[in-house]
């Protein structure tokens, strides 16, 4: 989602454009990126790796 066609309820300004301290508050909150900068679909993709890695631990010992 885009803040570019997004129009302040404050100012009836362009999001995008920041005039407002809501307006910034709100394009910095969809700017913004997940758990320590990671997008989430890193974080899925890093949780599939780590699900896949224990699989291949616990196959390898034998349990």
């Amino acid at each position: 989602m885009s803040c570019e066609h997004l129009v302040c309820a404050s100012c009836a300004h362009p999001v995008v454009e920041g005039r407002c301290p809501v307006c910034r508050a709100n394009r910095e909150r969809m700017h913004s990126h997940g758990f320590a900068g990671l997008t989430p679909a890193l974080i899925a993709l890093l949780l599939v790796a780590l699900l896949f890695v224990t699989l291949v631990v616990k196959h390898l010992s034998g349990l």
